[in-house]
């Protein structure tokens, strides 16, 4: 988690990474760079045996305007936009999306296009007032992509992803908490430790469990019920069989607060 980072900053506090997109003078719009490092960073937070929880955000006032068409521009444009989608853009969604420990977006201004995808995929979305979201691809005539296609009607339902798709227009963070977009919505102010009282709260539950029930309810969205309550069954056993699930027992009945070491 030592190494230096051109386009992030990349942080560690007791068992939580923050990794913050830092070109805010871009409005942290992602450039080439910013991609592999932002997958290089969740493969490191990823095999580092002391982070529990990943925090993504971004530095000044925004979370992600999304891809930087300038760099892109000069790069072969529309030409090379499939490619680039498969090189950078899918991988890095599956990265944070399958990601076996919790993920918190703090979104702390403008997140729009890819920016957006990203803060999708992570597991919870905290949001201060000045936060803003659009699915901006339409005003340059594209699609929605980096996994928003799939995500956003599961998370605010078809007739509010098509609008949010088809016009590209500016959701406010209120509208976005109303939606269900956001988990909280706070005080620009409060974004901070809101996000941190959140992290520190994850960090502290049982690893093993929680990367359990991601996959079990990602898996569930796609599957029926006697499948899921099969796949289910299964992790349960595993989940079972683990030091932490004895070490929580022991804990609730001697009344004191578990210790859980991810084993």
């Amino acid at each position: 988690m030592r190494m230096e980072y051109q386009a992030l900053k990349v942080t560690m506090t007791d068992a939580v990474v923050t990794i913050a997109i830092n070109r805010p003078d871009k409005l942290n719009a992602l450039n080439e760079k910013a991609l592999e490092e932002l997958m290089l960073a969740l493969k490191n937070a990823e095999q580092d045996p002391g982070c529990r929880v990943v925090v993504l955000t971004g530095v000044g006032r925004g979370f992600s305007a999304g891809q930087d068409l300038k760099e892109h521009q000069d790069h072969g444009g529309a030409d090379q936009i499939g490619a680039h989608v498969a090189r950078y853009y899918n991988p890095l969604a599956k990265k944070l999306y399958h990601f076996p420990k919790p993920t918190i977006a703090m979104v702390n201004g403008v997140a729009a296009g890819a920016g957006m995808s990203l803060a999708l995929a992570a597991d919870f979305r905290i949001g201060s007032k000045t936060a803003r979201f659009s699915q901006a691809f339409v005003k340059i005539g594209l699609v929605p992509d980096s996994g928003s296609s799939y995500l956003l009607p599961r998370l605010i339902g078809v007739a509010r992803a098509l609008e949010m798709a088809m016009l590209g227009e500016v959701l406010d963070a209120e509208t976005a908490y109303q939606w269900g977009l956001l988990h909280r919505l706070v005080e620009p102010a409060d974004l901070q430790a809101v996000t941190d009282a959140l992290a520190r709260r994850l960090a502290a539950g049982p690893p093993l469990a929680l990367a359990m029930i991601k996959r079990s309810i990602h898996r569930g969205v796609e599957h029926n019920f006697d499948e899921s309550l099969e796949f289910e069954r299964g992790l349960q056993a595993a989940a079972a069989r683990t030091e932490d699930h004895h070490e929580g027992v022991a804990a609730f009945l001697n009344k004191r607060a578990p210790e859980y070491r991810g084993r």
